[in-house]
This record gives C-alpha cells, sequence and structure tokens, in this order.
C-alpha cells in the first residue's frame, strides 16, 4: 500500500486543558488528492487545517508530511501554500509583487521569481494585471491573487480556508470549477475547508464531514450523498426527509421498521441495527414519487400542504406518516405543475432509496 502524503495519527486538540475541539483524529490523504474538511461552525474543521498548516500546534498526536513528521516544523519550512477566506493581500504591494512574495522570502534569484510569478498569473488567468494593486480589483480576482501566491513557489501541499465565501453565488461556482481544473491540471494535493456541502460535493476527490470535533464519515461525494454513515450525515449532506421508527426486524441488508403511527415499511439497515432499536429512516425528496403510476415497494397516503416553483424544480411539501414537512422535489419538464393545497394522493419510494440509520 502507498504511503499517504499526508497522515494525522490520533491528533487531539484543546484550547483549555479540558474541552476537546478535535478527538482522536485519524486521516490518510493520498498524493494529488482533493480532500474537503465539511461540516456546521465549531465542528473542528479549520482547527485541523490550521494544525496542519503549523499555525496550531497538536495537544497530542502526530501529523505526518511526505512520512515525516511535521508537529515541531514551524510553519515557513513545511513547504505549504495557503489560500485564506479573507485574501490576505498586502495592499501596499503590486499584484506582481503580493504573488511574488514567497519567492523573496525563499530569495530566489529576481530572473527566475519573474518567470514564475508570469506563470502561476496565467495559470488563473491574471495575465497583464501584474501592475495592480488589491483595491483595484475585485473579490473575485483577488482570490486569483491569493490563489497564484499559494502555487508560485510550488510547494507540496496547498491548504484552502473558505476561500470562496465571501463571493457571490455566480462567482463561486466560477473559481470552484477554476480551482478543481488547477488541481487536476497541476496534479497538486488540496485540503480544503467550507461549511458548503454543494461546494463540498462538486470539488472534492474525498470529504470527510465533522461534527463536534470527530469525523461522521470520509468518502467520496456519491457515497456521502447515496450511502450516508448515520443521521448526521444524511441530515448535514442535501435536503433530506426524516421518518422517526422502532426497528421490529433486521434481516440481511433490510431491516422492518413501524412508525409512531403504526405504518410499517422496509428500508436498508445502516450501522449495526436490532429489532427493539429506535432509528431514523432517511428519504431524499428527489427520490419519492408522486402518483406513482405502477407499483413501488413503498407507498404511502400524504395532502397536499402547498407547492414553491424554484426553476429548475418544484418543491411540493406535504403532510404525511405524522410529519406536517415531508418535502418533494419535481424537475421542470416544461409543464404546468397542479397541485392543490389539502389534495389527497400517493407517494411512493424503492426501498433501495430509503435508510434506517442509527445514532440517533
Amino acid at each position: 500500500m502507498n504511503q499517504p502524503f499526508v497522515k494525522f495519527e490520533h491528533v487531539e486538540k484543546t484550547y483549555d486543558g479540558v474541552q476537546l475541539v478535535v478527538h482522536d483524529l485519524n486521516i490518510d490523504i493520498a498524493k494529488g488528492e482533493f480532500l474537503t474538511l465539511l461540516g456546521p461552525s465549531g465542528s473542528g474543521k479549520t482547527t485541523t487545517l490550521m494544525m496542519l498548516a503549523g499555525f496550531e500546534t497538536a495537544t497530542s498526536g502526530e501529523i505526518y508530511l511526505d512520512g515525516k513528521p511535521i508537529n515541531a516544523i514551524a510553519p515557513e519550512h513545511r513547504d505549504i501554500g495557503m489560500v485564506f477566506q479573507n485574501y490576505a493581500l498586502f495592499p501596499h504591494m503590486s499584484v506582481e509583487e503580493n504573488v511574488g512574495f514567497p519567492l523573496s522570502v525563499r530569495k530566489v534569484p529576481a530572473a527566475i521569481a519573474k518567470e514564475k510569478i508570469a506563470k502561476a498569473l496565467a495559470k488563473v488567468g491574471l495575465s497583464g494585471f501584474e501592475s495592480r494593486r488589491p483595491a483595484q480589483m475585485s473579490g473575485g480576482q483577488q482570490q486569483r491573487v491569493a490563489v497564484a501566491r499559494a502555487l508560485v513557489f510550488e510547494p507540496k501541499l496547498v491548504l484552502m480556508d473558505e476561500p470562496l465565501s465571501a463571493l457571490d453565488k455566480q462567482l463561486r461556482e466560477q473559481l470552484q470549477y477554476e480551482i478543481k481544473r488547477l488541481h487536476e491540471e497541476l496534479g497538486i494535493t488540496i485540503v480544503y475547508v467550507t461549511h458548503d456541502q454543494t461546494e463540498a460535493l462538486a470539488m472534492s476527490d474525498r470529504v470527510a464531514v465533522f461534527h463536534q470535533g470527530r469525523i461522521q464519515q470520509i468518502d467520496t461525494p456519491t457515497n456521502l450523498y447515496e450511502r450516508p454513515a448515520n443521521a448526521f450525515v444524511a441530515q448535514f449532506i442535501g435536503e433530506n426527509n426524516t421518518l422517526q421508527g422502532r426497528v421490529l426486524s433486521v434481516s440481511g441488508e433490510r431491516c422492518r421498521v413501524e412508525l409512531p403511527d403504526g405504518v410499517q415499511m422496509d428500508a436498508m439497515a445502516v450501522g449495526a441495527l436490532h429489532a427493539g432499536d429506535n432509528t431514523r429512516l432517511s428519504v431524499r425528496p428527489e427520490r419519492v414519487h408522486l402518483n406513482p403510476t405502477a407499483p413501488m415497494e413503498t407507498q404511502v397516503t400524504a395532502t397536499v400542504v402547498d407547492v414553491i416553483y424554484l426553476g429548475r424544480y418544484a418543491r411540493v411539501r406535504l403532510q404525511t406518516c405524522g410529519l406536517e414537512e415531508f418535502i418533494v422535489t419535481l424537475p421542470n419538464d416544461g409543464r404546468d405543475l397542479v397541485l392543490v393545497s389539502g389534495t389527497q394522493l400517493a407517494l411512493g419510494w424503492n426501498v433501495s432509496d430509503c435508510r434506517a440509520l442509527d445514532g440517533v
């Protein structure tokens, strides 16, 4: 097995000596991988990134980079590029001077530095902007300068701490594509922090989902969405309908669950579920069919509450299975959707699209 390029081995962090903000963290990151640390505020993802950068010290455990322990190595000697949320550009310096700053610190000869700066600016689409100051540039352009600065000295690893959160939606999506393109083109290793699950799914090879200082699941975007390991991941990644229930029986990969209103249905069993356990059934809104034309494995009746038109799709809110808000999303196929509040209809879904989760 190839040695991981970055390794966290039983890493923990506390600021007050009592409360751990990162618990027994173990992560292996491959060379050239794009790994995103995803989670809500206070979940430990940024602290983890700062320990890797060297701006925070691990309370216990060890971090390795390219096979070497780095806990005792100062940030400037770790050969790591860093992109911050607030750009962190020097306002009195030109673009060329900002991008070239890591090279000047490393005493790279001027002629070589100029060539490296030109290449880095070309990679982020800012050739010709060398003489501008940050204040003369848009937020997106400033973030491109920050990315160029992180790449210019050809680091082993690039860390990005919520670099796009200050940008508007359209620009954020554009820069997501640009960063992913650079990752693929250069083959660099990137560790990226965000609280935006859509951003994480769009950009990453793998995503580590954090909650209360622990990794809940580390997996590919597809597996996180389609096969969440527990209730927190299911709720945090994408929209989700949750039905409370009790396990009646478990048979192989499936289990039989009874809801509080007495309705029984089958689901895919996730985790160590046993008869008598409480569980949460997870069903994605886009996997539910309204008035299915063919019989489905699970079918219940529901009452329409309202319909919200959102352009690409419509969001239908219903009452069913004891829930006041059960959501179904319908893609926009060009036909008018007429659903009157109070109308009763059938909902159906496949057992493979319903997961019984532990971690309740």
